[in-house]
């Protein structure tokens, strides 16, 4: 189970309507346990994108970085905890 610390979320502009839909990055922090096989010492950040369009809300990609330096870790989310990263950003999308 993730937990979820602090977030920040982005409109990311399509100037030239090239995407369909709208599509947000979000950078959120995660408090991982030392035992867990994803704990950095200097923190663990997610860097999503979703998108929200006619067909509904989608997960697009994620990245997991060291939260200090930004450092691309090479690590995946389990299914699961992939879902609950998707819910949380669903459920946190800005305002319209």
């Amino acid at each position: 189970m993730l937990t979820f610390k602090s977030y920040t979320v982005e409109y990311i502009r399509d100037p030239f309507g090239i995407i369909s839909g709208k599509r947000y990055e979000f950078y959120i922090e995660l408090d991982i346990p030392e035992e867990d096989e994803l704990y950095e010492e200097n923190g663990v950040t997610v860097r999503a994108v979703v998108k929200m369009d006619d067909a509904g809300f989608s997960l697009v990609t994620y990245d997991l970085l060291e939260t200090t330096t930004g450092r691309l870790l090479d690590f995946e989310l389990e299914e699961d905890e992939e879902q609950e990263l998707a819910a949380f950003c669903e459920t946190h999308l800005p305002e319209e």
